[in-house]
Formats: C-alpha cells, sequence, structure tokens
C-alpha cells in the first residue's frame, strides 16, 4: 500500500470523513457483503465486489446503488487474483467472514502489503453516524465463545431493554453490524455477536482508534472451525481479540480457564475489571449461584460483604431456562448488563418473560413419558456436551458434517447418559468409529437414507423403538448440517415435522422395534 493511502485510511474514523473516491475492494456477496458495499457506496467510495456467485437481488441492487461486481471462480491458487481486482488497484480490502487466512485472495492482499478489514472494524470507524443528545455514538458490548453466542446476545439485549436502554443485537446473529450503525433510530448500544472469523479480522487492526467495546465476554473455548483457522491454537488466539481494548468490564467463565487466560493477557484500557461468573459461590468481583439464587457481588459497593439477588434457578427452570449451560449463558449477560448499569430488579423481571429461540434445547413434544427435544442448534462437541449434561437416559441422534472435529471424547464422556445414539449424515463413519472405541456398550443405529426427506423419518423410527419413558430422543448432531440439510433450522424443524407425524398417528415409545449392538 502506498504511503498516501496509508495516511489517508489513518483519517477515516468518522462518518463525517471524506470517503469519497476511495477504492475498495468487497469480498464476497452474503448479507454482510452487501451490507458492506451498500454502506461504502453511501459514502462515496468506488467499490467493486467481487464473489464466486450472486444472488439476483443483490445483483439487480448493486448497479442501482453505484457498486461494480464481478462473479467467477474464487480460491484457485493457479487461477490467480481476478483481472478486475488487480484493475480496481484497491486501497483497502474488505473481506465477508467466510474467507479464510489461507484463501489465495486474502494471501495476494496480504502479499500487496494493501491494507485488509473485515466489516466490523468498518462498522465502528463510522459508528458516529447516528449520535445521542449529547454526541455519543451506541456503545459496543462483544460476545463470543465457541457456544451460546447467539442466546447470550439476544439475552444481553433484552436486559438491557429491560433496564430502559435502546439496545439492538447484530453481527453474526443475523443483523449486519453496518445495518444496525445506519439504523435511524439509533441504539444506547450494540450488542455484538462475534464470530472467530470476524475476530481473526478485528486482530488485523492497526489504525489509531480500534475497536473498544464498553465490555466483552467469551463465553467458552472448544474445537471448532479448525478447518478455518488451520489449528486449535489459530483459533483461540482469534477468539481472544474479543476483550482488545475493553474498557470497563471483561467478563470470564470461571469454569473455562481458558477465558481466564485469556483476560490475563488482554491488551485492555488500563482500569478495565475482570469480572468472573460461574454456577458456583462467587467471589467478591464475580457473579454465580447461591443455595439456588443468582446473585451478582461484581457490581455493588459492598460486595465484599454482601450480594444482589439476580434470579433463582427454580424461577429459570419454570420458563424453559434450567439447563446448567443456560444459567451460565444468563449470569455472563446479567454480567454484561450490569456493567452498563441495569438494575437487579429488570434482570429478575426480563428473565420471567425471556424465551429461548427454536432449535435450542427446544421440547418438541412428550410421547408415552419420552421427551423429543430439538437442539439442532448444538452443532459441535462442546454445545452437545452441555445439552447431553442436562438429560440422563438420552437416545441421541448425532451426525452430519464433522467440521474437522473428533467427538471421541465426548463420546466417552457421555456414554453412561445414554440409552442408544442414532447417528445421521455424510461423516458417520467417524460417528461409528467413535462409539465402537469409547462406548461398544452403547446400542448404535444408522440411517442409511441420503434423501433430506427420509433421514427424520426413519430417526424417529428407530429412536421410538429404543426409548423407554423417562428417556429423552434427543437431537444434537455435533455437526454441520449441509451434508443433507438446508440449515441446522431445516434440520429442526424436519424432525420436529417427524415427531409431530408420529403423534398424529398415534405412535409413542413402546414400539416393537428393538436395537442390536454392533458386533
Amino acid at each position: 500500500m502506498s504511503g498516501a493511502s496509508a495516511d489517508r485510511l489513518a483519517a477515516l474514523h468518522s462518518w463525517h470523513a471524506d470517503w469519497r473516491g476511495l477504492r475498495v475492494v468487497v469480498l464476497g456477496l452474503s448479507v454482510t457483503g452487501f451490507s458492506v458495499a451498500d454502506t461504502l457506496a453511501e459514502l462515496g467510495a468506488s467499490v467493486l465486489v467481487v464473489s464466486e456467485r450472486a444472488d439476483e437481488e443483490y445483483a439487480r441492487l448493486l448497479p442501482l446503488i453505484g457498486v461494480s461486481l464481478w462473479t467467477g471462480p474464487l480460491g484457485d491458487a493457479d487461477a490467480g487474483t481476478p483481472a478486475a481486482v488487480i484493475a480496481h488497484e484497491p486501497d483497502v480490502v474488505i473481506a465477508s467472514p467466510g474467507f479464510a487466512p489461507g484463501h489465495p485472495l486474502i494471501e495476494w492482499v496480504q502479499a500487496q502489503g494493501i491494507a485488509l478489514w473485515g466489516d466490523v472494524e468498518l462498522a465502528w470507524r463510522v459508528r458516529d453516524k447516528i449520535v445521542d443528545a449529547a454526541g455519543h455514538p451506541a456503545k459496543w458490548v462483544l460476545i463470543t465463545g465457541t457456544n451460546g453466542k447467539t442466546t447470550t446476545t439476544q439475552l444481553t439485549s433484552h436486559l438491557l431493554r429491560a433496564g430502559g436502554l435502546r439496545a439492538a443485537p447484530c453481527g453474526n446473529i443475523g443483523v449486519p453490524v453496518l445495518d444496525a450503525v445506519r439504523d435511524p433510530a439509533g441504539f444506547d448500544a450494540l450488542v455484538v455477536e462475534l464470530s472467530s472469523h470476524q475476530l481473526w479480522y478485528l486482530g488485523l487492526q492497526t489504525g489509531p482508534d480500534p475497536v473498544s467495546p464498553h465490555a466483552s465476554v467469551c463465553l467458552n473455548l472448544a474445537d471448532d472451525h479448525l478447518e478455518w483457522h488451520g489449528s486449535f491454537e489459530a483459533y483461540r488466539d482469534a477468539k481472544a481479540h474479543v476483550y482488545d481494548h475493553t474498557r470497563v468490564a471483561c467478563v470470564y467463565n470461571k469454569a473455562d480457564l481458558a477465558t481466564l487466560k485469556m483476560v490475563e493477557d488482554a491488551d485492555a484500557v488500563e482500569g478495565a475489571r475482570a469480572v468472573g461468573y460461574d454456577l458456583g459461590v462467587p467471589g467478591p468481583s464475580d457473579l454465580g449461584v447461591v443455595e439456588g439464587i443468582l446473585v451478582d457481588r461484581a457490581f455493588h459497593d459492598d460486595r465484599h460483604h454482601s450480594a444482589l439477588e439476580l434470579s433463582t434457578v427454580a424461577e429459570l427452570a419454570a420458563a424453559g431456562l434450567g439447563a446448567p449451560h443456560m444459567v451460565s449463558n444468563i449470569l455472563a449477560a446479567a454480567a454484561l448488563a450490569r456493567s452498563l448499569g441495569v438494575a437487579p430488579e429488570a434482570i429478575h423481571e426480563a428473565l420471567r418473560e425471556f424465551r429461548l429461540d427454536r432449535h435450542r434445547i427446544e421440547l418438541v413434544a412428550t410421547v408415552g413419558g419420552v421427551a423429543w427435544i430439538d437442539d439442532s442448534k448444538a452443532t459441535n462437541p462442546h454445545a452437545v456436551a452441555a445439552s447431553l449434561g442436562a438429560f440422563t437416559g438420552v437416545v441421541w441422534v448425532v451426525g452430519g458434517l464433522l467440521k474437522g472435529v473428533d467427538i471421541s471424547e465426548l463420546v466417552a464422556s457421555h456414554a453412561d447418559r445414554l440409552r442408544a445414539a442414532v447417528v445421521i449424515g455424510v461423516d458417520r463413519a467417524a460417528v461409528l468409529a467413535a462409539f465402537e472405541r469409547h462406548a461398544p456398550e452403547v446400542p448404535v443405529l444408522e440411517v442409511l437414507h441420503d434423501e433430506t426427506e427420509d433421514v427424520m423419518a426413519r430417526v424417529i423410527e428407530l429412536a421410538r423403538g429404543v426409548a423407554r419413558p423417562g428417556d429423552v430422543v434427543l437431537l444434537a448432531p455435533a455437526a454441520a448440517s449441509f451434508d443433507q440439510f438446508e440449515s441446522y433450522s431445516a434440520r429442526g424443524r424436519l424432525f420436529a415435522e417427524a415427531v409431530q407425524n408420529m403423534v398424529e398417528e398415534g405412535g409413542g415409545a413402546d414400539g416393537d422395534e428393538r436395537p442390536q449392538p454392533r458386533p
């Protein structure tokens, strides 16, 4: 990158800066890529979007807002960088989160010394488009973790709104941060869910005004997305960027020492506090649980001698929020909300009203004493461990695209909870091998159907044959869904529909079919 470009980029830290004529290449045309292109077009930049394919609606809209589009094969190192990218002579490239560090285009950008941003950095630079009466933009709260991000993001937003703040969940949750920044309604706080992909790009920041959240949390850390990052260490390092430049509260999970290590190593603003949480009795700067009561000893003037009550485990259980990992997520969200001044009484009332999204430990039906539960959102071993840990007598529906993750430890550590396993997906061989090696006593049934419409009907048929009254049939695949389904939500929906068909046909848990252990 030329010195002139470097100087100009360093000055672009406001919506009201001069972005006109800035040459930008945007990689990817998902909802995130379009939000980047749309923002830059409004600012007057010269924008080229590069994508393997283009949604028809996006392809129609881009020329209307003055943005050029190039589509064609990407990712082939032998094909080289598209000539259109080179001809555009970009000052900066802004990549959608799907572009991994080892992608040939990303490697080319870095080799050329061209500035490389993610959408979150751009959103931070233009965050002052909408400000409050005092001229302040929204405060940011950052949330990441291997599991629980979306639920905790929704919870935190819900608690902030209960406290009288205008709060918007955004980021990896489905609403691009740039759309929230540009919303004319304006907000007091943006609760930003960040994937490890977005955090990797955030770690590249070199400008004078890096993303500096009011509060941040990494909920937990376990193997995931290793194919994108290349190693667990790289994945961990990306997640740790959530704490960079945090100003008030670095919230961490005391039950996951990796998150404490992140906080200890974080380049936070001087004076930022480390606030821990877990399901045990809290210390003077923590949130936790005392005799079934969720309490705050962090944001309390007399925290060395007393605690503030937030809710009870019994109340949460009555609202369907009593699973241990859900209580943990609630404590994290409460810590973030308390850091922004939300009163304990407001949190208590708000938790009475909160309900989980679909496909997250969702009870579909109870038939013949057997509970059928859809946790299709549990796409990695860490999420499934939390789900399995909430039940006993489990008929576990597992499998799909494993994303390079080994589930052997998950199988071994939860074998005593399992009545049986029903295995689906293209990576069945790895799942079957894990059971054969680590849980040979657990009956395993294999769904051989590859057609989407047949998979869940066969799952229900097999699960009915082994489940007993008091058992749980749990769809918690520990894998991505795209081998057989459009999405995890489609997978969960088809599971629920198959259960409903069983109910309508008068089926129950006492079928004649019985599984036979594999030899």
